[in-house]
């Protein structure tokens, strides 16, 4: 078989596989968060194509939706890492103070326990992570949803309320992303 054919046969196998993840995150292995393309693929699923694109496209045609969420989900990502991060440290010294034999028992996987500490931190920052991407995702679906049935029932007033841009065409964008923050509060 020639090496083009190879890819091609390749990408139509990808190209059944992918929609199937798309519609949920949780298809992910349990030792990864979803990456920031599967965050928009789910989305891009639960939104529609065209109110996705109204959300995150930012030129005259809206095709650089997917490009501006990726972007925009991978800083949101890597933020709730940081933070969970940064809690997961401070609460497992606490659970360590508490009872520090339960606390090895519990986390430590090597054969002189020394390694509890990091295990702790490590699951624990990672189920915080899930569940802040998880939150986040919902969150954005649920203001587009809002943003759009907000829009039709007066389309003018949506734009001047919301849009910040000469032309007005941001509108939607802005509504998602104050929408999505208010319910995250």
């Amino acid at each position: 078989m020639k090496p083009l054919n190879i890819i091609v046969a390749a990408m139509g196998a990808m190209a059944f596989a992918v929609p199937a993840l798309a519609d949920d995150t949780t298809t992910t292995t349990p030792a990864q968060t979803p990456s920031a393309q599967q965050q928009c693929r789910t989305e891009r699923g639960r939104m529609g194509t065209a109110v996705f694109a109204l959300t995150y496209g930012t030129n005259a045609n809206r095709s650089n939706a997917f490009g501006k969420c990726v972007s925009t989900r991978a800083s949101a990502t890597s933020a709730a890492q940081d933070q969970a991060h940064a809690n997961a440290a401070k609460s497992c010294k606490a659970e360590q103070a508490a009872d520090p034999a339960a606390f090895q028992t519990k986390y430590a996987t090597n054969k002189k326990k020394t390694n509890a500490y990091g295990k702790c931190v490590s699951q624990t920052a990672k189920a915080q992570t899930d569940q802040t991407v998880k939150d986040e995702t919902a969150a954005d679906v649920s203001a587009a949803k809002s943003c759009k049935a907000e829009r039709t029932s007066d389309p003018a007033a949506f734009k001047a309320k919301y849009a910040t841009n000469k032309k007005k065409t941001n509108a939607f964008g802005k509504c998602v992303s104050q929408t999505a923050k208010a319910q995250q509060s």
